[in-house]
């Protein structure tokens, strides 16, 4: 792209340098608004109608082409502007993407911590129910339970408030 922006420009340049020389018969008349020049000279009165409007609407067409080569050029640095904007745009999305798939990552990692610790409580919840049933749980053993219990309850709601 900015290849041919570069040759755009070197384009315009050399046409704009030779705006309003316009070759007839093998000499070079140089345009300036309505008058006609030849080496300097202004040729104007000299010329007749036919050879004026000959040259003039050479020169007119030169001016059009430079406008149409002026406008060339807007449309393809607006073209780039918008590639860039786009290229923007594309990243910007891309990042908010990511952003959103490290989020989500997060999120199931908090699931699965909280499923795990609430699996984990309730497995020893109905260990300590059925040796307590049972009666195989000293009170010394029954105090180091309930401490497990509560660990494994705090954890679950800590993973919960992380979720």
């Amino acid at each position: 792209m900015n290849k041919f922006i570069a040759i755009l420009f070197i384009v315009f340049v050399s046409i704009s340098a030779n705006a309003q020389e316009v070759k007839k018969d093998g000499k070079t008349y140089e345009v300036k608004k309505e008058k006609i020049f030849l080496d300097g000279k202004d040729v104007t009165a000299t010329l007749n109608a036919k050879e004026k409007s000959a040259i003039l609407e050479r020169a007119t067409k030169i001016s059009e082409q430079i406008k149409l080569q002026k406008e060339a050029e807007k449309k393809a640095q607006n073209l780039e502007k918008e590639m860039r904007k786009a290229e923007k745009s594309i990243k910007k999305a891309e990042k908010a993407q990511k952003k959103a798939e490290k989020e989500l990552k997060r999120k199931e990692k908090a699931q699965k911590k909280f499923e795990k610790a609430s699996k984990k409580f309730k497995e020893a919840q109905k260990k300590y129910d059925r040796l307590k049933r049972k009666g195989k749980l000293s009170p010394e053993d029954d105090a180091k339970w309930l401490k497990k219990l509560e660990n494994l309850k705090e954890d679950a709601e800590r993973a919960k408030k992380k979720l």
